[in-house]
């Protein structure tokens, strides 16, 4: 497999930021001139595109609002909202000093500021980066891939989240899930909305139980597209993370015999699907995407981990 340079990645995952402030807020706006749309067909069939026009422009201030209301939350939360999802908490350095030494060495020899360093006490193998501006940016390690994995095996695996927060893989990632939710958010209510209130409103009001079936629907094909979207870009980050790693620890080995103890024993209970895919290992097992059986793997956020150490053992 063919790999860009470090400054060419962050370049692209630049680019691609941008790309992902302008597309999912079009996506948003063309799911609602799609429902605009289909609830101005009369009982002929014919679509009135005058009343369609007029109710979209009338509605792209409010949904531009709601958007903006949402990102801006996420954007100076989602430190805390994720730690909310994932139960992390500070790892306590006077009481972890194997692992501050580890991070603190691999960020002196690459000349990065040391991010925050954090731990959920869970016995599986996994751990993760997060953050979206530099004083944000955070290692987080589960406690049994501390207890379990040797010095070189973990200073593979903090090398290899060290990388995502280098190539700015974390940033690209946190701002997809913040915009992947305003869809999921919206497929759950109207979901909710169909089941509980659909039913009555439909008996008294059939222009009611129209409109609910199609937000409904509209709704859940753009949720479907913005996860598409977004797995598409996270599955190669996965390579150029272990190569950095291996780059950076001169230890390809030591990353390779980490990951075959992290595919035993990875799976992490978190309250968010969402945040799921930020781990080092995340397979659809782990998630939904187990519910779409053959068509899972357009739905993985990671390459198989059996590749990844093949790979690693080619160095």
């Amino acid at each position: 497999m063919k790999f860009v340079g470090i400054q060419s990645q962050i370049r692209s995952n630049n680019r691609k930021s941008v790309l992902l402030l302008i597309a999912f807020p079009l996506l948003v706006l063309a799911s609602v001139f799609a429902v605009v749309y289909f609830t101005s067909f009369d009982e002929f069939g014919n679509a009135n595109m005058a009343l369609a026009g007029d109710l979209f422009i009338q509605a792209i201030p409010f949904v531009t609002a709601i958007v903006l209301v949402w990102f801006l939350i996420a954007y100076f939360a989602h430190g805390k909202m994720i730690a909310l999802a994932t139960g992390a908490t500070t790892l306590q350095r006077k009481e972890n000093m194997r692992v501050y030494n580890l991070v603190e060495n691999l960020c002196m020899s690459v000349g990065m500021k040391m991010p925050k360093v954090q731990v959920i006490e869970s016995t599986a193998l996994n751990a993760y980066a997060s953050g979206i501006k530099e004083k944000d940016y955070t290692v987080t390690l589960t406690r049994g891939i501390i207890d379990t994995l040797d010095d070189n095996e973990l200073e593979g695996v903090i090398a290899h989240e060290l990388m995502h927060i280098r190539n700015k893989d974390v940033r690209l990632l946190v701002v997809s899930i913040i915009f992947v939710g305003i869809f999921a958010f919206v497929v759950q209510i109207a979901f909710r909305s169909f089941l509980y209130g659909g039913m009555t409103n439909r008996r008294s009001n059939k222009d009611a139980g129209k409109l609910m079936i199609i937000i409904l629907v509209v709704s859940a094909l753009a949720y479907l597209f913005s996860l598409l979207f977004k797995f598409s870009l996270s599955r190669r980050r996965e390579y150029m993370a272990d190569s950095g790693a291996a780059e950076m620890t001169r230890k390809p080995w030591a990353l390779a015999s980490a990951l075959k103890k992290i595919s035993t024993n990875h799976h992490v209970k978190v309250k968010s699907e969402e945040v799921q895919q930020m781990f080092i290992e995340n397979t659809p097992k782990d998630t939904s995407a187990n519910f779409f059986g053959n068509f899972g793997g357009l739905f993985t956020t990671h390459p198989p981990i059996e590749k990844r150490i093949q790979f690693l053992e080619q160095f």
